[in-house]
């Protein structure tokens, strides 16, 4: 009875190590984007920071000469990929977004930022 235990808990600890192994930390996305529509004078700068935070994305946000807002996300893939599709979809409450186009996507071993910034 007691080497029954003993083999199903180096079994147990075996699939444990295994599946530790196999779960891959998720690649880190860095891309830059760049959102038209009415997204000046209606808070989106706020709002995309904090939807990016909330995502545990880092960054930043800023205000173009042009009307547009741009910035970059970087973090894992796929909270980075939900991120895309809010600047796309949603943005503030009082913004009219008619286009986000997104550039320079590569993968990065390390983020260069601490937290997600508004650029003022």
């Amino acid at each position: 009875m007691k080497t029954k235990t003993v083999l199903f808990q180096t079994l147990f600890v075996y699939l444990l190590l295994l599946k530790t192994e196999t779960m891959s930390a998720e690649e880190l996305l860095s891309v830059d984007y760049e959102v038209y529509g009415r997204v000046q004078g209606v808070f989106f700068r706020k709002y995309t920071q904090s939807e990016g935070k909330k995502l545990g994305l880092v960054g930043w946000v800023q205000n173009t000469q042009a009307g547009t807002v741009q910035g970059q996300l970087q973090g894992p893939a796929s909270k980075v990929r939900k991120m895309q599709d809010w600047l796309r979809t949603t943005g503030s409450p009082q913004s009219r977004i008619i286009k986000a186009e997104f550039n320079n996507e590569k993968t990065i071993e390390n983020m260069d930022f601490k937290d997600f910034k508004v650029v003022r």
